[in-house]
């Protein structure tokens, strides 16, 4: 199997064709990091989202479905310890600097292809080199690791903030709660 792209996946004896785009996934990712959805709706809309008929596999082999959707969207791996690094990049925040970076990688626009496998697309953003994301994944890094950040990389920090802190995504009654406070507040 070197080389080669999965389009499908195994669950029990049988194999179920999947949507291998990097869109679909990218739309997963933007699913997990929806604080409005419970861990079991972010795995429905992954299963639902990657399979392309879902309904079709029988009951006894969702669990193993569900395993492989996850290694899948792992790149093919799942990391053996369940550790909750501190999350350095957000796919739809990063998204004006991830595309620039993929697309000098590859050498054309990638979000104009018709299709580009998962894999293929992981692979080109683990080529990034030196520039703007990769600067600012490394200062996220440093920072959530607690190191102490160079004085040019304080002074970046200090000038881009707003593209470097990532966003905290607030619930619905998070966002009516701070509503509340702010009008006691004016």
């Amino acid at each position: 199997m070197i080389g080669q792209l999965p389009t499908s996946l195994k669950a029990g004896s049988k194999e179920y064709p999947i949507d291998s785009d990097f869109r679909t996934m990218l739309n997963i990712y933007a699913a997990f990091s929806d604080p409005e959805l419970t861990d079991e709706e972010k795995c429905f809309i992954c299963v639902t989202q990657l399979y392309e008929d879902f309904s079709s596999i029988p009951p006894e082999d969702i669990q193993e479905a569900v395993e492989k959707a996850y290694w899948f969207a792992g790149g093919g791996d799942i990391p053996e310890e369940q550790v909750s690094p501190a999350r350095i990049i957000d796919w739809e925040q990063d998204e004006r600097i991830i595309f620039p970076a993929i697309n000098k990688v590859a050498g054309f626009e990638t979000r104009t292809s018709t299709y580009m496998h998962w894999w293929t697309f992981l692979g080109l953003f683990g080529e990034i080199g030196e520039g703007l994301l990769s600067q600012v994944l490394h200062i996220r890094q440093k920072r959530a690791k607690g190191k102490k950040l160079e004085k040019w990389e304080q002074e970046f920090y200090h000038e881009h903030k707003g593209m470097i802190n990532i966003k905290r995504k607030y619930t619905k009654e998070e966002l009516a709660e701070q509503k509340k406070l702010n009008a006691l507040l004016d």
